[in-house]
């Protein structure tokens, strides 16, 4: 399986689609610089990529790494044809069975933060819906004859479908793992961040013990409940002294905060200066 970090998310680069007669094969390549995604739709391909051999029938699909070397293992023993993807990320990524560590989804201390999050593509499968599929595909296709950026712009956000409906089908993490609970606590947090933190209802809600959902979430974001509801209020706090005139004192009681004094030494402390000297430097000029 393949984890990526986003954002950014993977980009559409090209495609295509081939048929074999019985007895035709892939071609034998080594460090494209791209992945490499194939979806057969009739017949089956026999490759392998180094070591690992990839038998993919009909309605189903592979993904080959931009790194490695991939070959065929026998000839087609019936025409096949297949639909293929080039596409690259500018994110991490890894192929890997482990869960992200802290630091890939940990926001950067900017104006408006960036929450990254951690998507799976399994390295092969079958398709649960193949007719939605093979329709992207052709979408994709179509959309490649026309150089226009309206074109580009629709390819990309045909490929992300596709992306997705592949991640649905792949087979994810445990559910209970620690990154799902933390990603949950901190969904639940960031709904009711106006309200005070009461750790029963929140564990209540996710049904795990708040003990253990604060490990989690210390592990996956290297914050506490409080901490991670605190920066976030913070964060809400930075776009209403920006986009609104509401008085400091407000938008104390807008984000959460239950006194004003502090609100202020938390916002002090995480942007490095007071919320009404933060609001002036964007009032300027």
């Amino acid at each position: 399986m393949f984890q990526f970090i986003s954002p950014p998310l993977p980009h559409f680069i090209y495609c295509g689609e081939d048929a074999y007669p019985a007895g035709g094969q892939h071609s034998d390549r080594a460090g494209i610089g791209v992945f490499d995604l194939l979806i057969v739709t009739r017949g089956c391909l026999y490759m392998a990529e180094e070591s690992v051999p990839l038998e993919i029938p009909a309605g189903s699909f592979a993904l080959l790494r931009p790194d490695r070397a991939h070959r065929s293992t026998s000839p087609c023993r019936e025409e096949t044809h297949f639909f293929w993807v080039h596409f690259q990320t500018l994110g991490s990524w890894h192929e890997t069975e482990r869960e992200p560590a802290p630091a890939e989804l940990r926001p950067a201390d900017v104006l408006h933060e960036i929450h990254r999050f951690a998507f799976y593509l399994p390295r092969s499968g079958a398709l649960s819906s193949q007719d939605a599929a093979y329709d992207w595909l052709r979408q994709l296709l179509a959309l490649q004859a026309d150089t226009g950026s309206f074109s580009q712009w629709r390819q990309q956000l045909v490929f992300q479908e596709l992306l997705l409906r592949l991640q649905e089908d792949a087979t994810m993490p445990e559910r209970h793992s620690y990154v799902t609970i933390a990603e949950e606590a901190a969904a639940f947090l960031r709904r009711n961040y106006r309200e005070t933190l009461n750790y029963k209802w929140m564990s209540e809600t996710l049904h795990f013990h708040a003990n253990y959902v604060s490990l989690c979430m210390k592990r996956a974001f290297g914050y506490t409940p409080l901490q991670y509801l605190t920066r976030y209020r913070v964060e809400q706090a930075k776009r209403l002294l920006i986009d609104t005139n509401e008085s400091v004192g407000r938008i104390a009681e807008e984000t959460g905060f239950g006194s004003f004094p502090y609100f202020v030494r938390c916002f002090s402390k995480q942007v490095g200066t007071t919320p009404k000297s933060f609001r002036m430097r964007f009032r300027q000029g």
